[in-house]
């Protein structure tokens, strides 16, 4: 049974084609899941903010979403003739992200599928404000979807850190494991773990907490690191049956490592989880991490930790 029955799908209503309602449809074709194809739309000059409200201001707004829930309707024919199980929606709600998660919240979705645009001659994926704003703020998985072919037997690449060094919960590993492990199995796609660390850092750490003597040359330091971390990864690698050959450690940078192993891999998806930033649990989005979000070649998928609330707050909506 997929985890993700239920996918709400963000439709982009300026835009000629939606990469994300091909990719939902390419996983509930697979899984079974049901789509719920969403248009949240606003503009401020019918919003009332500016003046008193009126009939005339809420018929327009009305015409507006009746008019997206025809286009919704319209998209969603040709992929219920395919047999997929698709509800539509409009609302009108500001800011966007906000709006998304309150529909994924009241649609009590599992997933949520969003377009982002690739520029292949910057080798960058090109986020917008609410691409990030909803990778800090949507409490279900999030997945952000460039615009590619997906091959036969795609690899899914699960980005862990099993040393937790940058204040990632053990047990966000755990998820990120088992939801990749069973989207695979939904779309007969191939695991590959991943996991990256910086010798200069490891180093810093190693010798701060005193578990490696300082007196060691550096290239010792350095094996010695490697080794500790081969440990915990081969141990989380073994336990969720990934062989030698797709479990991948690497030395080196963030940003610069991950990105090249997808396109190594021609990865479908990398799925990471996102960072607690202290005791507080609240969530960010690093400098390294901007960095190695925006130059991945594939979709990404971002996984929250299971204590994650959204700050987003319940509104009343126009929907349609």
């Amino acid at each position: 049974m997929t985890q993700f029955s239920r996918i709400l799908c963000v439709v982009d209503p300026t835009q000629p084609v939606q990469p994300a309602m091909t990719r939902a449809a390419w996983l509930a074709e697979r899984s079974g899941a049901t789509i719920d194809l969403l248009i949240c739309y606003y503009n401020e000059y019918l919003s009332g903010d500016r003046f008193l409200d009126s009939a005339s201001l809420n018929e327009q707004r009305d015409e507006i979403i009746e008019g997206y829930k025809e286009k919704l309707e319209s998209m969603a024919e040709p992929l219920r003739d395919d047999g997929l199980t698709i509800t539509t929606t409009a609302v009108w709600d500001h800011p966007l992200h906000e709006g998304i998660v309150r529909q994924a919240s009241e649609l009590k979705a599992d997933v949520v599928f969003k377009d982002t645009h690739h520029h292949s001659a910057l080798s960058r994926t090109l986020f917008t404000n609410t691409d990030w704003n909803l990778i800090r703020a949507c409490p279900v998985p999030l997945w952000l979807v460039t615009p590619r072919d997906v091959r036969p037997e795609p690899n899914i690449v699960a980005a862990i850190d099993p040393m937790n060094e940058h204040d990632k919960p053990a047990a966000l590993d755990d998820q990120i494991m088992a939801i990749s492990i069973d989207l695979a199995a939904n779309v007969d796609g191939v695991v590959h773990a991943f996991h990256v660390f910086d010798p200069r850092i490891a180093i810093s750490t190693a010798t701060a907490n005193a578990y490696i003597p300082v007196s060691l040359p550096i290239h010792e330091i350095e094996a010695e690191i490697r080794e500790k971390h081969q440990g915990r990864f081969t141990e989380m690698t073994n336990y969720y049956g990934i062989p030698d050959n797709r479990a991948h450690l690497v030395s080196g940078l963030t940003h610069e490592e991950l990105p090249a192993a997808a396109k190594e891999l021609d990865a479908a998806v990398v799925v990471m989880g996102a960072v607690a930033r202290n005791r507080l649990k609240r969530l960010f989005i690093g400098a390294t991490a901007e960095r190695t979000l925006g130059h991945l070649p594939c979709d990404l998928l971002v996984i929250k930790p299971d204590w994650f609330h959204t700050s987003v707050k319940d509104k009343v909506s126009n929907v349609a």
